[in-house]
């Protein structure tokens, strides 16, 4: 199986979710050293032996003898002289002096080396060594070797040099003499030296006080080093100088020993009389020394029985005590954040101290997390008692469990300590109390420590007491001093990188050998896959003895290695718990463990992997809870309705366990943490530009962690492979089950959205439905064996898939820190750095955004290699990649950074072939790979290489790639996933258009490249002329509409339209065109195709919906389309659309000027559309009926605009005449006119507001705008235009003409209305004569000319009436003549002789109109011309046509009203003229050159 297809997001991210539980529960389970203690007061078994028949738990690896000089010299003095021994753990020596002579040598190996140093005269009391300062030595001066005698203080300079080939880095040892840096004692002989990590150097004096020595370089008067007092007053001052010591008084109790808590920065100090001693040297351990407690009765003979707890004010009872203190040591943090120190007494017992008066039960006062490292010492107490550990263990007598609660050792029985050494959770013992000496050697049962990490959140108390085994060791001589052998630098400095940060481990910040040894004082379990066994090595008065403690892991190698009996394998597992044991199997199974001497053999890898897959060994997975899942029936036979059925909860076997285990203290020091960190200061806005970002662990440290996790999933994988375990037994199953071993089981197919799911979840099914919601009254099935292996293997698969995922990480982090971080990010915005920095290892392995940033730190390292400044090739570093982290750069990856080589080299060659050829390149090997290309910057690259081709395809694949896999999620589209991968289409098409918009200029600088900035081709241009930019957006536009994409293509037209580029959209743009248009218009067209469907004239439809001016353009791109198609019907049908278009806001609707436009322009493709097809075809009659439509809307939309501009003039003379009164706005009349022409002002704006806003109908235009604001002209064209007929509909028009007369009258007078009548007459007729009822006009007009003629009103001519009445009827006498006649003619209408007399007045005027036309017609003359025959003016306008018999018409007429006339009773003065004009009319038209002309 490929790489690439092994590692399953949804599994590697369940798995991190089962490690990091792990994680917490393992850290919760440590306990801190005071609740250990404080649960033991409750436990009757503080003590427990190794058990006989095992390896043993301390073994003495290696005695080795005194060195023979050293014995010379001793044996010189004669046993009588003074001599001291101790060890130097730092440079790997041991010491001794004899009189005025030091000797020192190797105490791990003899290499026949023994550099010895002699004072001059006087005998050495004491020796220290201390770290040299900074910039004061040379730098092969690491340390400072100082010796006291009694008269002077000499300080040495130690240089420790490795071995040629570097494997022992303290192979030679070399003493600088320093005379210059040696002073006088001052008379005080110094009793013991002890050394911070700061270089500080502190000494006893015999005296009860304390020195320091300083040393600097020298400069100056100052001295180079000189001794100061750190514990005097004034008054000791005087008492030590001028009197003598004969002459003092009281008994001084010296310091004899001295020991530094170098975390908390405390020196604690045990004087000869058992007393004790707290020195606080500052928050920084660089402030002046203070004194800050002392205590001399803390020993209570009484406080024999374990877990004897002292409160905070005891003191116990002062009476003689046999015991005494022996020794004194700190606890590290890693202990105890409460506990400061220990005390171990010469009967065995051990006081455990604290220096703060506050605190306890889980409190961290005295750690050094948060405030609490501010919390100086302010007290010493005991806070607990450990009883002394019980005699009889050599010898080969074991026990069991042992009590020491209600037991008081007999006498002679009890231990007798002479000297003891505490360091790390371990206590060595020197035992006096039998004949043969011995040393007693305590640590923590890991047997107890495991079984508080199972049982986390559910141990008992006596579960979390403190528990120790006690083992014995002979040794030749007596014990002088004991000391710690430190790991070698190179295991220390590896875990110190790896632990120094973690939160359990705080405060491992000093040396990294110190440091790392800390670790142990967590027990074995923990750290046994990092750290060596522990070692320490015991100076007796006949040599050195070096002791190993076996680890667990040792223990079960060594049972396998002597093929013990499986009962012994089976007791081990019950001792430590299967997890725990199982997890030993596999790192001895797997060689995680660190073995400095290559101890695991392959019989023991065979032995362990066996065992860890021995189900007899491990167990088995099986249902917790499976007795509450019994029948719910009493035994009575009845049933228990209130009985609870428990769920049944999987539990897996302990190999399962033990991989976690494994898994979780493997990952565990990186797990949480951030895998780079900032160098430097950080500035309080967070800004992290200010710092260097570099890996947080060092390479060697992370090239270990990796060695191991490996080695632990090639095992793993080996057994898959092999179908080992459980493996082999759920692959024999079939098909069922047997996928699950490749993820396409139970669990397998999860989407990414399920990422965060536990795959490790209960699932039950039920007996009696298929839906799984059954109630939980009914019986559930329980899970059959095979399918619950099934479920451990998947989940063992998952923590498999975690580990390969978490090695490459681990790889990739080693080659990125070699390459120098700070250079690789720092082509990197602020928001990623700060995201890189914030990045934990789990979020690195688990999470998508932690392989998005791993992605962007390759490719700053692979444009470190192929950059402008490259130092190499694709190939060079590809390869380390692919097969490190396949995971994080695979094969498309690979492609994927060759086609970036590519455009690195066509950017800067000058041939234009090689150019294009390179691009080429580039750009089929991305399309090998479309979902693994950052796009977003290879794109920008094309276009600067003009190679737009790979801009248009590269996106398009990745986007039909990208929504193929998102759209459909286990057979059933996801609303999550669906949204997910339509945004990621979106982000690529926008690629596409802003290569379009950077053509056009617009947004050239939105996006930002990758790999540096964009390219300027050389040879080439910086810009582009107009007219290559035009060149390639039409490569684009059809390179585009080429995909089938119909969505792409709707991103496409819309972005066309933005960057207006019109034209190239409706000449390139593809058949899905029509349907973006219509749809984008909010409302879709449809096409009348089929003809025979169609049952009306007006197939548009309704348009009530508002269309935003945003998307009315795409309606007018539509018409423009369908017009360059020659589809001129549905061209009339989107612009009638946009002419009907309704708007909510006044401001985004169109002008009725441009509404006009679009109906006219509809009506133009409507009459184009009318000449296509055959004639009489249904399809004709449609666009007829269209067109009908059409323009009666043009007309309506007409009178629309002149009702708007009506109202406006309205308000207009509204506006000025209240201007006008302002300055008369004091009369009262005034006043309410004002108030009218206010009301009439906001009602025609506001009415000419809505007119505006979009289109009316006839009946809204009359009825709520004409009639309203009394626009009869406008009335009656809205009539006529309407063919209103009829009585009821003649009234109407009748009333609204005489409305209008009676408004022009009012206005102007006769002249006004006669003007009116000609305007709107003339566009009525002819009409049916509906809308022109010339006898109410005629006979309205000349009673208002013959009342104002009478009144004298006005002075009104004969002609006027009848010369408008003529106009209106554009010239033609004979409509007008009946009118005349048929008033005449009824006496009732006419009952006035003066208004018959006018009407013939009107008469003789049409008459004589009448023959000048037709006279001018014949003559072909003007009218004018013609009217000098008769005399008189003519004012028609228009000729009508000469007909036969048309003079004689006229002369019967002339008669015949010339009769009447005669027949008027009214004076002859007033007929007379109207009766001589007549017949002068009839002369004329008799005479005979009227005959010609005629």
């Amino acid at each position: 199986m490929a790489w690439e297809d092994e590692i399953i997001g949804p599994d590697v991210a369940s798995a991190g979710l089962l490690v990091s539980e792990r994680i917490g529960k393992d850290v919760a389970a440590q306990l801190d050293l005071e609740e250990a203690l404080e649960a033991s007061r409750y436990a009757s078994h503080p003590y427990s032996s190794h058990p006989k028949e095992w390896p043993p738990l301390v073994e003495a690896v290696e005695t080795r003898e005194l060195p023979p000089m050293l014995i010379e010299r001793y044996n010189v003095a004669g046993g009588e002289g003074t001599a001291l021994c101790g060890f130097f753990p730092e440079i790997r020596r041991a010491w001794a002096s004899v009189d005025n002579s030091l000797f020192l040598w190797r105490f791990d190996k003899w290499d026949g080396q023994c550099p010895d140093y002699s004072a001059e005269e006087q005998a050495i009391c004491a020796v220290g060594l201390a770290k040299s300062k900074p910039g004061i030595f040379v730098e092969a001066i690491q340390y400072l070797l100082v010796l006291a005698t009694p008269v002077e203080l000499i300080l040495i300079g130690v240089c420790c040099t490795a071995s040629g080939d570097g494997t022992d880095p303290y192979a030679e040892l070399s003493l600088q003499p320093l005379p210059e840096y040696t002073i006088p004692s001052d008379g005080v002989t110094m009793t013991c030296i002890a050394c911070t990590d700061k270089g500080q150097i502190f000494l006893a004096g015999r005296d009860g006080h304390i020195y320091e020595i300083q040393y600097t370089s020298g400069s100056g008067w100052r001295k180079r080093c000189r001794k100061v007092c750190l514990t005097t007053g004034l008054g000791s001052i005087i008492s030590r100088w001028v009197l003598p010591n004969a002459l003092k008084f009281g008994a001084v109790d010296p310091i004899v020993e001295m020991v530094v808590d170098n975390e908390r920065h405390i020196i604690y100090a045990r004087t000869e009389g058992s007393k004790l001693q707290v020195f606080d040297l500052g928050v920084n351990g660089d402030g002046p020394l203070k004194k800050t407690a002392e205590e001399k009765n803390l020993i209570d003979p009484r406080e024999t029985q374990y877990g004897g707890r002292r409160s905070a004010g005891s003191r116990a009872v002062a009476r003689a005590a046999k015991s005494s203190i022996v020794c004194i040591a700190p606890l590290y943090t890693v202990e105890s954040k409460w506990l400061h120190m220990v005390a171990v007494l010469s009967d065995g017992r051990r006081l455990y101290l604290s220096t703060s008066s506050s605190g306890g039960n889980n409190s961290s006062v005295g750690g050094l997390t948060g405030l609490n490292a501010l919390q100086r010492p302010s007290c010493l107490k005991v806070v607990a008692t450990r009883p002394s550990p019980p005699l009889g263990v050599g010898g080969g007598f074991t026990f069991g469990a042992v009590s020491s609660a209600g037991r008081t050792q007999p006498e002679d029985l009890s231990l007798k300590v002479e000297t003891g050494f505490y360091s790390a959770g371990t206590l060595v013992l020197s035992d006096s109390s039998a004949s043969i000496s011995s040393i007693l050697i305590v640590s923590r049962d890991s047997s107890m420590q495991s079984s508080v990490s199972t049982n986390f959140g559910m141990a008992a108390r006596s579960s979390r007491a403190l528990r120790e085994i006690v083992s014995s060791l002979p040794v030749e001589g007596r014990m002088l001093c004991v000391a710690d052998v430190l790991p070698l630098p190179d295991t220390a400095v590896t875990v110190q990188s790896l632990y120094s940060d973690a939160e359990a481990f705080a405060g491992l910040r000093e040396s990294s050998e110190k440091a790392s040894g800390k670790l142990w004082a967590r027990g074995d379990l923990p750290t046994q896959h990092i750290l060596p066994r522990r070692r320490f090595v015991v100076f007796s008065s006949m040599g050195l003895m070096e002791v190993v403690f076996n680890r667990p892991v040792d223990i079960l190698r060594r049972l396998f290695e002597s093929n013990s009996p499986r009962q012994q394998i089976e007791d081990f597992f019950n001792r430590f718990g299967a997890g725990e044991a199982a997890a030993m199997c596999l790192m001895l199974a797997a060689k995680l463990v660190y073995a400095e001497e290559n101890l695991i053999s392959n019989t023991v890898v065979e032995k362990a992997a066996e065992t860890f897959e021995d189900p007899g060994i491990v167990g088995m997975p099986q249902l917790d809870g499976t007795t509450a899942l019994s029948s719910a029936k009493t035994p009575a036979g009845g049933f228990s309705m209130g009985q609870v059925v428990q769920e049944a909860e999987p539990v897996f076997s302990g190999a399962h366990e033990g991989l976690c285990l494994c898994s979780s203290r493997l990952l565990f020091p990186i797990w949480e943490l951030p895998v780079m960190v900032v160098r430097g200061e950080l500035r309080s806005d967070d800004r992290f530009e200010e710092g260097v970002v570099v890996c947080r662990l060092s390479a060697a440290a992370m090239k270990v962690l990796e060695t191991k996790i490996r080695s632990l999933e090639q095992f793993l994988r080996s057994r898959r492979n092999k179908r080992r375990g459980l493996y082999g037994y759920v692959a024999s199953l079939g098909d069922y089950s047997g996928s699950i071993l490749y993820g396409t089981g139970l669990d397998a197919g999860a989407g990414s959205h399920n990422r965060g799911r536990n795959l490790f979840a209960t699932q039950t099914r039920n007996a009696d439905s298929g839906d799984g919601f059954a109630p939980n009254k009914r019986q559930r099935l329980l899970y059959t064996s095979a399918e619950l292996a099934a479920m451990e293997v998947r989940a063992m698969e998952c923590l498999r898939r975690l580990l390969r995922r978490s090695s490459e990480a681990l790889f990739l982090l080693q080659l990125i820190s070699h390459h120098h971080v700070t250079r690789l990010v720092q082509g990197l915005d602020s928001a990623l750095r700060q995201k890189l920095i914030q990045l934990t290892f789990n979020q690195l392995v688990c999470s998508e955004e932690g392989d998005h940033l791993a992605m962007r730190l390759i490719a700053g390292l692979m444009e470190y290699y192929i950059g402008p400044d490259g130092r190499g090739t694709v190939e060079e570093i590809s390869m380390k990649l692919r097969e490190g982290c396949p995971s994080y750069f695979n094969e498309s990856d690979y492609k994927y950074f060759l086609a970036v080589e590519c455009l690195e080299r066509a950017a800067v060659t000058m041939k234009a072939d090689e150019r294009e050829n390179l691009a080429r390149d580039a750009y089929n090997l991305l399309t090998k790979i479309p979902e693994s290309a950052d796009l977003s910057a290879i794109c920008k690259r094309f276009e600067d290489l003009r190679f737009y081709e790979a801009v248009v395809r590269l996106p398009l694949q990745k986007a039909q790639a990208l929504y193929s896999r998102g759209l459909v999620v286990d057979g059933r589209i996801d609303p999550r996933t669906h949204d997910s991968a339509l945004a990621e289409r979106e982000q690529c098409y926008e690629i596409i258009m802003n290569a379009l918009r950077s053509l056009k200029g617009v947004g050239q600088n939105g996006l930002q490249r990758e790999f540096g900035n964009s390219v300027r081709l050389p040879g080439t241009g910086s810009v582009l002329d107009q007219a290559s930019r035009d060149r390639y957006i039409r490569q684009i536009i059809q390179l585009s509409v080429q995909w089938p994409d119909t969505a792409f293509h709707e991103h496409l037209y819309r972005t066309m339209i933005e960057l207006g580029l019109e034209n190239e959209l409706l000449e390139y743009g593809g058949s899905d065109l029509v349907s973006f248009l219509q749809s984008a218009g909010r409302k879709p067209l449809q096409e009348v195709r089929a003809v025979a469907a169609v049952t009306s004239t007006t197939p548009i439809g309704d348009f009530d919906s508002p269309i935003p001016s945003s998307h009315a353009k795409y309606l007018d791109l539509l018409a423009k389309y369908y017009v360059s198609k020659r589809q001129h019907f549905l061209a009339a049908h989107v612009l009638y659309r946009l002419a009907e278009r309704q708007c909510t806001d006044a401001e985004d609707a169109p002008t009725l000027e441009q509404r006009r436009q679009y109906l006219s322009n509809a009506v133009l493709q409507a009459k184009s559309a009318t000449g296509v097809g055959p004639v009489g075809s249904t399809r004709n009659t449609v666009d007829d009926g269209l067109l009908d439509m059409l323009e009666a809307k043009l007309t309506v939309l007409q009178f629309q605009m002149k009702i708007k501009e009506e109202l406006e003039l309205i308000a207009s003379r509204s506006e000025n005449l209240m201007g006008s009164n302002e300055a008369l706005s004091n009369d009262p009349s005034l006043q309410s006119n004002q108030a009218d022409d206010a009301e009439i002002l906001k009602s025609a704006k506001d009415k000419a507001k809505e007119l505006a806003l979009d289109l009316k109908s006839i009946t809204q235009l009359y009825n709520e705008y004409a009639v309203p604001f009394q626009l009869w002209e406008i009335c009656l064209e809205m009539l006529n235009f309407a063919n209103y007929s009829g009585d009821a509909d003649s009234k109407i028009v009748r009333e609204t003409w005489a409305r209008l007369l009676d408004q022009a009258l009012s206005r102007g007078g006769v002249a006004e209305a006669c003007s009116v009548l000609k305007r709107v007459g003339s566009n009525l007729y002819p009409g049916d004569g509906a809308c022109l009822p010339l006898d109410t006009l005629c006979l309205h007009l000349e009673k208002a000319a013959l009342e104002r003629l009478t009144s004298g009103v006005e002075l009104v001519g004969d002609e006027d009436v009848a010369r408008a009445l003529l106009a209106a009827c554009r010239g033609a006498p004979e409509p007008v003549l009946s009118i005349y006649d048929q008033l005449l003619s009824n006496g009732a209408i006419l009952p006035s002789l003066n208004l018959r007399l006018r009407l013939l007045r009107s008469v003789l005027v049409i008459l004589r109109e009448w023959a000048m036309s037709v006279l001018a017609h014949n003559m072909g003359t003007t009218t004018t011309g013609a009217s000098l025959i008769f005399g008189g003016a003519l004012s028609l306008e228009h000729t009508t046509v000469v007909k036969q018999g048309i003079r004689d018409k006229i002369t019967s007429l002339a008669n015949r009203y010339m009769t009447e006339v005669r027949c008027l009773a009214l004076p002859q003065n007033q007929t007379e003229p109207v009766y001589r004009g007549f017949r002068e009319l009839e002369e004329k038209l008799m005479t005979p050159s009227s005959f010609q002309l005629f």
